[in-house]
């Protein structure tokens, strides 16, 4: 017995896009209504709020390769290993350096499945304005910072999906605490790059948490680190830098309890924690988009062990090879030292014999 074909797109209407990649494999006729673009399209609005934009929708379908392609390409997260380098090396991928104005970012905060934050911003604000400035200096992108219009984020303590009720008796350090568990366990960020020339993109996020603490001395604030290793084989003598995505959050607990985001920014960091410049971030950026990708969040995490082993190594070697600069450096002061000392004190003998006037 077969399923007429509207019964089945009702069916796939209302499912994910992992599960609707899933359904085109049961028969034919699933297979059919499963590649449609409008049930991909619905697919990638329910994930990434921010695509129901007009102009997002537009450059999907004309330059990305449609909503299915774009699914596939930006649901997992880069994944820094071994064999992390691009399939393409930049310089074979394209015949341009990139541009700041050839990429896109389309971010999204998800607290319980439940949007609270998405935005679309094209190119990088400032370069044009400044390009000396931003090529030479820190490479930081600040979507939400304390000087933008305050942002809140409702939260109703009656919804069985927002952050619970807890009691004012409660001691501070532990309710915040319960507070910072409840974000690590449901807060989730993607953070979208596209470059619209080559049509390519990546999620830069590691969607869940990375890390999370209660901003010292204030304590009113949480920090929420999410993020991605890129690689930078060719850029630094170092192989990768990490994409730090971080966000600030504070949470009101009035009557209405809400979460506000003071913060919310995206910058990349060397292996030694020096900052990137302007410009070697657009070569980075423009790698990560043909690196390997992950749906595997444990995999995600064992890059980033991976990485901040690399990390640890690189200290130690830079730290062991600084030493014995040193020792060499302590080696010649000591022999100049040396020879100083006995052409002063043969400057003294002669002088007393009366040979140096």
């Amino acid at each position: 017995m077969s399923l007429n074909g509207d019964l089945i797109r009702e069916i796939l209407d209302r499912v994910d896009g992992i599960t609707l990649a899933n359904a085109g494999c049961v028969s034919s006729d699933f297979w059919s209504i499963a590649r449609q673009e409008g049930l991909w399209e619905e697919a990638c609005c329910s994930v990434w709020p921010s695509t129901r934009d007009t102009q997002i929708k537009d450059l999907i379908s004309s330059s990305l390769g449609g909503f299915k392609t774009f699914y596939a390409d930006c649901f997992p997260v880069i994944e820094y290993g071994d064999d992390s380098r691009p399939k393409i090396e930049p310089n074979s991928l394209q015949v341009h350096d990139p541009i700041h104005s050839d990429f896109v970012w389309v971010v999204d905060v998800i607290y319980k499945n439940k949007p609270i934050y998405s935005n679309v911003v094209w190119g990088i604000p400032a370069a044009d304005e400044f390009p000396d400035l931003f090529c030479n200096s820190q490479f930081r992108l600040d979507l939400i910072n304390f000087n933008d219009i305050d942002f809140y984020a409702d939260i109703d303590q009656n919804n069985e999906h927002e952050l619970p009720t807890i009691t004012m008796s409660v001691d501070k350090q532990e309710k915040d605490g319960k507070f910072l568990e409840q974000l690590m366990e449901n807060l989730m960020l993607s953070w979208i790059l596209i470059n619209k020339k080559t049509g390519q993109a990546a999620n830069l996020s590691s969607w869940r948490p990375l890390v999370g603490e209660i901003e010292w001395p204030s304590d009113e604030e949480f920090v929420i680190g999410f993020g991605s290793v890129l690689p930078a084989h060719n850029i630094y003598d170092f192989n990768a830098v990490q994409c730090k995505l971080m966000m600030k959050c504070r949470v009101s607990d009035d009557d209405h309890m809400s979460l506000k985001i003071t913060e919310l920014s995206m910058e990349l960091e060397g292996m030694m924690g020096a900052s990137v410049n302007g410009s070697k971030s657009l070569l980075i950026l423009e790698r990560a988009l043909s690196c390997r990708k992950s749906k595997d969040h444990k995999q995600i995490l064992e890059s980033h062990q991976r990485y901040f082993k690399e990390k640890g190594n690189l200290i130690e070697t830079n730290l062991k090879s600084g030493q014995s600069s040193l020792g060499t450096l302590l080696d010649c002061l000591c022999i100049l030292s040396g020879f100083f000392a006995c052409v002063s004190f043969g400057y003294f003998i002669f002088k007393e014999s009366g040979l140096v006037f």
